[in-house]
């Protein structure tokens, strides 16, 4: 969030995903941003497996700044699964997404959805249903990257109003696009959502999105799984202009789960 008196972009922790060229990257902006006086936040979280990885060597640890030497899923479940509060995740965290990564969120989601649901079915599903993106393909997990460009966008573009390619006005909008898919798929079967992790920049060519709208769609998905029957919710990680969409199928709840007697609560 942003300080209106002062334009400045208020965070409490910031976890980086990766600490190569981008994360490091992104982690030098965060702090030349702090310098300026944009941004203020108390750490800084990069997340890498390699602890002699780019972050380290160019920029390194200090009071306000760590890397945690972690996979990245085995980092989330950890992170996001804390108590809320002072020592914990809370209102003003954030996660900054490398443009490359896989579709960690929805991972996460699933991770959440099998602990919740120990005796049902939580899995991947094809999203078969056109999307209307001048880009539209489908990775090897069945993950669909979609894009309304298919021109090559400028590195570390903030996605203005007006677009830097096109110098015509950004008519687009992924998180419209999202909503528009859902409820098309909610027309012919069970479905919910979208879940979306919309990457918005906020400070220095950063951008990123709230913990809170992960959390959010962990509620989505649990809203999701008390209703009768199997559902489909439709999970994205967008940005304005371009996403990671899947689909995360919730079967027929088990028999005690029906009756009520859920083993672990939403």
């Amino acid at each position: 969030m942003a300080d209106d008196s002062s334009d400045r972009v208020e965070l409490r922790d910031v976890a980086i995903v990766g600490g190569g060229c981008y994360g490091t990257f992104y982690a030098g902006q965060m702090m030349r941003a702090r310098e300026r006086g944009k941004a203020r936040f108390r750490r800084l979280l990069v997340v890498d497996r390699d602890p002699r990885c780019r972050f380290t060597a160019e920029i390194g640890a200090a009071d306000d700044r760590e890397l945690v030497v972690a996979e990245w899923g085995e980092f989330f479940d950890d992170w996001l699964g804390r108590p809320r509060g002072p020592d914990a995740t809370g209102p003003g965290d954030a996660i900054v997404p490398s443009p490359l990564m896989p579709h960690l969120m929805y991972q996460w989601l699933v991770r959440r959805a099998r602990a919740r649901w120990p005796g049902r079915a939580v899995e991947h599903r094809a999203l078969t249903a056109p999307i209307g993106t001048p880009y539209d393909s489908a990775g090897p997990d069945g993950t669909r990257y979609v894009s309304f460009a298919d021109w090559l966008c400028p590195t570390h573009c903030v996605e203005p109003a007006t677009c830097p390619v096109t110098r015509a006005p950004r008519t687009w909008e992924m998180g419209d696009t999202m909503e528009r898919l859902a409820d098309r798929l909610g027309l012919s079967t069970a479905t919910a959502g979208p879940a979306l992790f919309v990457c918005r920049h906020r400070v220095f060519g950063v951008g990123m999105f709230d913990v809170e709208a992960v959390l959010e769609g962990d509620r989505l998905v649990a809203a999701a799984g008390g209703r009768p029957g199997a559902v489909d919710v439709v999970v994205g990680t967008i940005s304005g202009c371009h996403g990671a969409v899947s689909l995360l199928h919730l079967g027929e709840p088990a028999t005690r789960e029906r009756v009520g007697h859920v083993a672990v609560t939403p």
